[in-house]
């Protein structure tokens, strides 16, 4: 059980973590040099839909969320609301403002060091929303929504692996079909994601567990 007292900083936690997985989302799709799986999809179904991302994100984790309720119900928080809403939305504000307020023209290295900068500071995002403990995102949910309704016969790992394999196919299927770069889907930036966020999501927990202790 958590503390009362610390509700309010588990709540700021929650709110920081998001935007910076937000910003970081808006920085890969800058860089077009790939966006991880759960972006990857929502961005190519959206172009593919002639919809913004942030519109069709919201639609989608909508959706999801009500499969969640019925099943892991126990996985939906403050934190499940705050990231549906706030995540899609900020990283179109953050290309709004690159592309069209800015009219920003990227050279390669320029692009590298935004997708850099989501590498690194994106994990830092997720450790925040995860001390947190405020609920999951619905993207987060599929995998123990698979585990469960499977009742163990398929693990958690793999019902992760299998969805963002799955989610990432579905992203280049669609932007293909509305004639899109997919490079901006899955790129070097999408591997790297797949490979290193892991570890560093992990320092980072460390790192706030220290520092925060038991909230």
């Amino acid at each position: 059980m958590h503390d009362k007292k610390y509700f309010k900083l588990r709540l700021l936690l929650a709110f920081v973590g998001n935007i910076i997985i937000g910003l970081c989302v808006g920085l890969y799709r800058l860089s077009e040099l790939g966006v991880d799986s759960c972006s990857g999809m929502n961005l190519g179904i959206s172009d593919f839909l002639n919809m913004s991302f942030g519109n069709w994100q919201l639609i989608c984790n909508i959706v999801i969320l009500i499969v969640v309720f019925f099943t892991v119900r126990s996985y939906i928080g403050i934190g499940t609301v705050i990231n549906m809403v706030g995540v899609g939305y900020i990283a179109d504000f953050i290309c709004w403002l690159g592309w069209d307020v800015a009219g920003l023209e990227l050279n390669l290295v320029i692009r590298f060091i935004l997708m850099t900068i989501a590498l690194l500071c994106a994990p830092l995002g997720v450790a925040l929303y995860m001390k947190a403990d405020m609920g999951l995102s619905p993207y987060d949910s599929i995998a123990p929504i698979v585990e469960h309704l499977t009742k163990g016969k398929v693990s958690f790992r793999k019902a992760r692996v299998t969805t963002d394999v799955l989610g990432l196919v579905i992203g280049v299927v669609f932007c293909l079909l509305a004639g899109g770069n997919v490079w901006r889907i899955a790129g070097i930036g999408t591997i790297l994601n797949a490979v290193i966020t892991g570890p560093i999501i992990q320092f980072f927990r460390t790192k706030i567990d220290k520092k925060l202790g038991d909230i």
